[in-house]
């Protein structure tokens, strides 16, 4: 199981690698958004694997069969900022598009926006 979501998270990565190389707007976001959910599967592949582990509020247990809590942690606010930096860039790209017409990242430097 572990091999499959490796494999996904190589997948996930270097198309969003890709997009984000490109220079369409639109591709750029679709890049973050990908890549913010790969590095999030990465995170909970690394935190290991929960079977036969108790909650850490269980006094009865041991001590070394507690689940972090921590890797959930971070996941769910990764994907909160994740999400707010998403809404800021679609937003950003709408301005951008109102104001210069085109959503091609190369053509920004070449117009001057008094026009």
């Amino acid at each position: 199981m572990e091999l499959e979501t490796l494999v996904l998270i190589f997948l996930i990565v270097s198309v969003s690698t890709y997009l984000l190389m490109q220079s369409q707007l639109l591709n750029i976001i679709f890049g973050f958004a990908l890549l913010s959910n790969g590095i999030n599967l990465m995170i909970l592949l690394t935190s290991g694997n929960p079977d036969g582990k108790t909650v850490p509020i269980i006094l009865d247990a041991g001590q070394d069969s507690f689940v972090d809590p921590l890797p959930q942690a971070l996941i769910l606010t990764a994907i909160v900022i994740g999400f707010g930096l998403t809404a800021f860039m679609i937003v950003l790209a709408f301005r951008l598009f109102g104001q210069f017409g085109t959503t091609e990242t190369n053509s920004y430097t070449k117009m001057d926006p008094d026009d």
